[in-house]
């Protein structure tokens, strides 16, 4: 008997329910998070299958594909469907019109919607434990740059509020030399007491060495008259100012450490010389280009899948006399993101890319939408590398003749 799974998952419970082929439900239940609830689903379905062999042709559907149920559903052998919620939004109108939601009543909707539509959604892609590894640690080093960045940013405001010179003197409050000064004189006072020689120690810790014109700057900036706050609002900005700096310096040893483990995994996978034989692509777009593409083989049959996915694939919009083409908003962004950058850096690294580039900026592309069209160019030419598992040939790439017939990148 052909059977359908469906779970809404939540951070204690999930709530699973059992659909048969023509729609009865066959089994409703409240499962908690842990090994136990996972035991206690496997035997559910066991009741309603033939043979307990073939509770892996279950359909399992749910609204994610990050949680440790999925794992261990797919380390199970089982087809998992990790459905977007505002997909299941729109099937849930499909059965009442009053707005009314509940768990229950989602986990519903999920296994019906596999019963009916499952020819219209793709099952999860079945990714190595490795292409896993890279995908976690390439994230983390992207949220944790992005944490950074988020952090200098609230560093950059306080400032603006009591220590403007502060901002004149380190134009970027990234550089080790900007956090190891400001955290030695948080506030104007400490500023405007610090000298030449405190400076060239500060920046010597730092591996700046024989810049006594910086030096000089550093101590004109910091000693320039400034509206000031009372004293006793600059000194309580000051322990703000010397918590933040300590934050942005933890997070980046982090970044660093991310970054080598993560150059270390990807360096280890079958597919980092391809990734990293195609020009602009560093070992940590390429990690990240991995990541999110994952290393099934079956999981884009076509380069126009891995470009929709991307988002480097525009989207048509037609309606009676009406048609526009625009920029693909729903995708992978951080898929997207990567490829952003690659095309950026290609255009310096490869003449084809460049005179491609150039080709769509005399056609009247403004240079994001040029960027977006090369993207789209090098990801279908990615596509057919990764498929025929071949390295990266630059000049295959852009030829536009010749007896050889080349795979479709456009």
């Amino acid at each position: 008997m052909q059977i359908t799974c469906g779970i809404d998952w939540a951070e204690a419970h999930h709530d699973v329910a059992v659909l048969d082929a023509g729609g009865g439900v066959l089994a409703r239940a409240r499962i908690d998070s842990g090994a136990t609830g996972f035991t206690r689903l496997m035997a559910l379905l066991g009741e309603h299958v033939d043979d307990v062999d073939q509770i892996t042709a279950v359909p399992v559907a749910i609204e994610t594909d990050k949680n440790l149920l999925v794992v261990a559903l797919q380390a199970a052998g089982m087809t998992v469907f990790a459905i977007n919620p505002r997909a299941v939004a729109r099937y849930r109108e499909r059965h009442g019109q009053s707005g009314k939601k509940s768990d229950p009543g989602d986990a519903f909707v999920l296994a019906d919607l596999l019963r009916t539509d499952r020819h219209q959604h793709r099952p999860l892609p079945a990714v190595s434990d490795h292409a896993s590894a890279i995908k976690a640690l390439a994230r983390q080093h992207q949220d944790a740059i992005w944490a950074v960045n988020q952090t200098v940013s609230r560093l950059r405001s306080l400032l603006l509020e009591f220590y403007p010179q502060a901002i004149r003197a380190f134009p970027n409050l990234k550089h080790k030399a900007a956090l190891a000064i400001l955290g030695a004189a948080p506030t104007p006072e400490a500023g405007r007491g610090l000298t030449t020689r405190r400076i060239t120690t500060l920046l010597h810790r730092c591996g700046r060495r024989n810049d006594a014109s910086l030096v000089d700057r550093i101590l004109t900036d910091l000693h320039t008259p400034a509206l000031r706050q009372p004293a006793v609002v600059e000194a309580a900005y000051g322990v703000t100012t010397r918590g933040l700096i300590a934050s942005i310096v933890a997070m980046q040893t982090a970044v660093t450490e991310l970054e080598q483990a993560l150059a270390v995994e990807f360096d280890r996978h079958p597919l980092a010389t391809i990734l990293r034989s195609a020009p602009g692509l560093g070992p940590v777009l390429a990690a990240r280009v991995l990541a999110e593409v994952g290393d099934d083989p079956d999981r884009f049959t076509t380069a126009a899948g891995l470009r929709a996915f991307a988002g480097t694939a525009p989207v048509t919009r037609a309606s009676g006399r009406s048609r526009y083409v625009k920029a693909r908003k729903v995708r992978n962004k951080r898929l997207g993101d990567a490829c952003h950058w690659w095309a950026f850096v290609t255009i310096t690294k490869s003449a084809g890319a460049r005179a491609h580039y150039d080709r769509r900026r005399a056609a009247g592309d403004h240079h994001n939408a040029a960027l977006r069209n090369l993207a789209n160019k090098l990801v279908g030419r990615l596509w057919w590398c990764l498929q025929h598992h071949e390295t990266w040939n630059d000049h295959a790439a852009w030829k536009t003749t010749g007896s050889t017939p080349e795979p479709s990148v456009a």
